[in-house]
């Protein structure tokens, strides 16, 4: 069995407010997204790995090289223009040579979601395992439409939904699914759908066998939900300890601190949280908890929590930040000392905020 990994397709709804590059490279708990989904196929049995790259695809092929590092081997396949997930399949075909598979969206993350979908396709005789969770705003996803106890039909981004159990960013299929792809029209966003694609094969007879996942799951699509995702995964920390911690800095709960980072005195950490390598909190700051800190930052003054903070950023605000995303190389500074509301920013790279 392969693994099938998209890590570009049409990039991401964040890009236009702020951030640049590919989104499935934005840092969870100071690792890139792409990453939790390499990391699932492997532990799913997978050791040879397709990775579809599509027009954004900035610093993939710098980071995972050849798969070695995740204990894969990886090949790098072209999608250059954003057709769509089935389209993706098609593309991948002479990789994949009539094998099963396992398709992964990069900008997804579950737990062993992977697991789950290789051991049912490989232990019964299904054409095509669709994991599945309820949402909130089906309208946002493909919809699976149960009737029965058995799947009727499938539905992409729905206007009015009949459902609400969502298809998650891992799918199972057989070769059946090459036939699909190539016999479907596009949809009405022009587009090659993988939800069409399995609703060919339910229309025609083929076995496919519909799983609710169990653990979490997360689909990034926008800010909040990517610090969702941070949390969960900050959840899980096994806290490493390499950093300096200063006389009377505080420090609570699941921290991890990278080599030539320093906690100075009068700081308090407060976990889960992560930071990065050659980074410096305080003296006198608050972080934490749910925070994930990069490489070579600066939190000086001020309280920040439930944040993602990328690379070389600097903040020496006596403000409490909250519910953020900051970009790489960005500077917040202010000379007030009003701690009592929380600031809420998305900010992209190399921004200057005084407030």
């Amino acid at each position: 069995m392969k693994g099938l990994l998209l890590a570009g397709g049409r990039g991401t709804r964040l890009r236009p407010l702020t951030f640049t590059g590919n989104k499935h490279m934005l840092p969870i708990a100071n690792r890139p997204m792409l990453f939790y989904g390499l990391d699932d196929l492997k532990s799913a049995g997978i050791e040879e790995v397709g990775i579809i790259l599509g027009p954004i695809r900035e610093g993939v092929v710098e980071a995972v090289g050849d798969g070695s590092k995740f204990g894969l081997r990886v090949t790098y396949i072209d999608q250059m223009e954003p057709k769509g997930l089935a389209d993706a399949v098609r593309v991948a075909k002479d990789f994949l040579n009539d094998e099963n598979f396992i398709m992964y969206l990069g900008d997804n993350l579950l737990r062993g979601g992977a697991c789950q979908v290789a051991a049912a396709l490989e232990g019964a005789d299904w054409d095509c395992v669709i994991g599945t969770a309820p949402v909130k705003e089906p309208q946002r996803y493909g919809i699976v439409v149960m009737r029965d106890g058995k799947i009727d039909r499938l539905v992409e981004k729905p206007q009015e939904p009949a459902g609400n159990m969502a298809l998650v960013g891992v799918y199972g299929f057989t070769p059946a699914i090459f036939e699909a792809v190539e016999k479907i029209p596009p949809s009405r966003r022009g587009e090659l759908e993988i939800t069409d694609a399995i609703q060919w094969l339910l229309d025609r007879g083929k076995n496919i066998h519909v799983m609710p996942v169990e653990g979490w799951w997360k689909d990034t699509g926008r800010p909040e939900d990517l610090l969702e995702a941070n949390q969960l995964v900050l959840a899980d920390l096994d806290p490493i300890s390499e950093g300096k911690i200063e006389e009377n800095a505080n420090v609570v709960g699941s921290v991890s601190t990278g080599s030539g980072t320093v906690i100075m005195t009068g700081s308090h950490i407060r976990g889960p949280c992560i930071i990065g390598t050659n980074s410096q909190v305080g003296p006198g700051a608050i972080v934490g908890p749910y925070t994930s800190v990069g490489n070579g930052v600066k939190i000086m003054r001020g309280e920040i929590e439930n944040s993602i903070v990328m690379d070389g950023v600097e903040i020496d605000c006596e403000k409490r930040i909250v519910n953020s995303l900051i970009g790489r190389g960005t500077r917040i500074i202010s000379n007030q000392t009003n701690l009592e509301h929380g600031l809420k920013f998305v900010v992209g790279e190399s921004t200057f905020l005084e407030v």
